[in-house]
């Protein structure tokens, strides 16, 4: 069954069993779908009440951003899990010849290069989420300006799981420019959404009592 079939219930049981997946890269993409889950309510809480009629415009392409993105972010708690399985089905292969290991190592190194992959989409979504959490914070109807808050604490949470994610599965890629191509658009999407949380976050101190 995939992941996002399951109950609340039956997949934080799955979650705490005790085996590699799913684990902390599936968490993020999860922290993902429920922040944007929330900047959509935001939004649509905000659509059709006359009194917020000029924030329609920004608050509609919130929505259909926000509902997108949850779809996406969906599909990355199952893809994380895959991944790394794909790492560990390539730690089980035959390792008795010359022709058996070089071809484990190709298989391990691929797989990782997967591993590293999936989580850095989950850490680009997330700063595509911290944007709309921004804009749910600053445009939304005010009753609900602590879920569009909540929204922006769950990117933020989100883009920091999934690039530790990155980071332990390229230390143990060879392939150098890979490493350090991934390794610096980790680095610079992590600054783009702390400064984004740091602004927003700021606001909602300055607003709530």
């Amino acid at each position: 069954m995939k992941l996002t079939d399951m109950s609340v219930r039956d997949f934080i049981a799955e979650l705490g069993a005790g085996t590699p997946t799913p684990g902390g890269g599936s968490v993020a993409a999860l922290c993902g779908a429920l922040g944007s889950a929330l900047a959509a309510m935001v939004a649509r809480l905000t659509l059709g009440k006359e009194r917020y009629r000029e924030r329609w415009g920004t608050m509609e392409e919130v929505r259909e951003a926000a509902d997108e993105l949850g779809r996406s972010f969906l599909d990355l708690v199952q893809d994380d899990t895959d991944a790394y399985q794909g790492v560990l089905a390539s730690l089980r292969l035959p390792k008795t010849t010359e022709g058996e290991k070089a071809s484990r190592q190709t298989a391990i190194q691929d797989a990782l290069k997967r591993a590293a992959s999936v989580p850095l989409e989950t850490l680009r979504a997330s700063e595509r989420l911290a944007h709309l959490a921004k804009v749910s914070v600053e445009k939304g109807a005010p009753r609900a300006f602590t879920d569009a808050a909540a929204a922006l604490h769950l990117a933020l949470a989100a883009a920091g799981i999934a690039a530790a994610n990155v980071k332990v599965n390229v230390a143990h890629i060879v392939d150098d420019r890979f490493v350090n191509e991934r390794l610096s658009v980790v680095e610079e999407s992590l600054r783009r959404v702390d400064a984004l949380f740091d602004a927003v976050d700021g606001y909602v101190s300055s607003v709530l009592p």
